[in-house]
């Protein structure tokens, strides 16, 4: 993958949680996957941290895409891979994050490691 796949990646995927699509988001998962994030834990009370189906993942993404929600990301970087990319971005709550996401054969995330500070 180059920069400039990368980016349009990164891209897609910032303005689907911008405006809170909740269908456009899902876009980018396989079904299985895997999705692994501090957050996982937090709000489905799973020690590993994991969702492996896109219905999970459709109700744990839920919450930021709801009417009321305030979810925004900011682009920082963007680091392409072999067949992954990291987005480092920041979010409505002032948090810096860096997201790997492992890409399948047909561009679709199917691994994803979320990490904050």
């Amino acid at each position: 993958m180059d920069q400039k796949q990368a980016e349009a990646i990164a891209t897609d995927w910032v303005a689907a949680w911008n405006t809170h699509d909740l269908e456009k988001i899902l876009s980018h998962y396989a079904d299985p996957l895997e999705f692994t994030s501090p957050l996982v834990i937090e709000r489905f009370g799973r020690a590993d941290g994991t969702i492996r189906t896109k219905a999970e993942l459709r109700e744990y993404f839920a919450t930021g895409v709801a009417p009321d929600s305030v979810v925004h990301f900011e682009l920082i970087d963007v680091l392409p891979g072999v067949s992954s990319v990291t987005l480092y971005y920041t979010n409505h709550r002032g948090r810096t994050v860096a997201e790997t996401m492992f890409l399948d054969a047909k561009g679709l995330v199917f691994k994803a490691a979320v990490h904050y500070r």
